[in-house]
């Protein structure tokens, strides 16, 4: 079993617009609604690869019941969301159609009480006990300690389970001093970590500041990847155009995958290209083109570089 934690939970809902216009009323062509929040999205991804999946982290209000109903659809995923006083947040994301750009409004996140980060702390450490993997995916709900993510990987290592962290600011910061055995961020949160904009010195920096392997996401550039073992890059045979979000949980779930089925570097890296490579293809986030999928395993591009890892 993968464990997924996400502790900041949404209700993801996308509107396509023909055309997005600052100002202007708009007339919505499509609306869908899912369960989501990165790790969710990362498991719904995983278990269209057929692996069994548990998710955990928090949930509560009208928000997390219709989450949870809908997480009761996926097949192979486990709910053990940790129910709370307050209610689940929603995202929004407004697809402009004519540009192919989305625009994305995040709500902060229900506030989360002592009695339940202690009551989630509790059973993040019995699912560990039959974990093969965890992947800790996010933002912190309000309540939550800025250090969480350090914390809950050192309680992974102590159980033995391999570890992958995906998240940003300051939960970054404090969290990759936990020793993540993956860090995943984007460039962006890899400049902020390091205070480098280019990016082969700053995941060698993130490297230095605890994280066991950088796998660091360039957009439609693909994956730079230290590990370890060596530096890869990794590329797509084509850029193409549509939906972006979801495209950096699909890549989390393409790596950690890859790791539980114990496949080597450059294997894990064309799963996660070439899963968020099809990933904007879909609609929503937690979702790949299935076609597309398969037809980018032939197509992505692995190349070594030099250099120490």
């Amino acid at each position: 079993m993968i464990l997924t934690v996400t502790l900041n939970t949404a209700l993801d809902i996308t509107y396509r617009v023909p055309s997005l216009r600052s100002g202007a009323s708009h007339r919505v062509s499509e609306v869908t609604e899912s369960p989501g929040g990165k790790g969710v999205n990362v498991a719904r991804v995983l278990t269209a690869l057929g692996h069994e999946v548990t998710v955990t982290g928090f949930s509560g209000g009208t928000t997390g019941r219709i989450l949870r109903d809908r997480l009761t659809e996926v097949p192979r995923l486990t709910d053990a969301l940790v129910p709370v006083l307050g209610t689940t947040r929603r995202t929004v994301a407004v697809v402009d159609a004519r540009a192919g750009d989305t625009t994305q409004l995040n709500e902060p996140g229900p506030t989360i009480t002592h009695a339940e980060w202690a009551a989630f702390q509790e059973v993040y450490e019995d699912l560990l006990a039959s974990a093969s993997a965890v992947a800790l995916c996010g933002s912190l709900p309000p309540g939550v300690p800025v250090g969480a993510y350090a914390g809950l990987l050192r309680t992974a290592r102590a159980a033995g389970v391999p570890t992958l962290l995906d998240t940003s600011g300051a939960a970054l910061r404090r969290g990759v001093a936990g020793r993540p055995d993956i860090l995943k961020p984007n460039a962006e949160e890899l400049a902020e970590l390091t205070g480098s904009h280019e990016p082969s010195r700053a995941t060698q920096d993130a490297r230095r500041r605890g994280a066991g392997t950088v796998v660091a996401s360039l957009g439609p550039k693909g994956l730079l990847a230290v590990t370890p073992e060596g530096r890869w890059r990794a590329t797509p045979p084509t850029r193409l155009a549509g939906n972006p979000t979801g495209a950096g949980d699909s890549a989390v779930a393409g790596l950690l995958s890859a790791l539980v089925e114990h496949r080597p570097w450059p294997d894990r890296l064309v799963r996660a290209v070439a899963l968020s490579t099809a990933t904007v293809l879909s609609p929503t986030a937690g979702d790949f083109d299935r076609t597309a999928y398969e037809e980018l395993l032939t197509g992505v591009t692995v190349t070594r570089e030099s250099g120490a890892a």
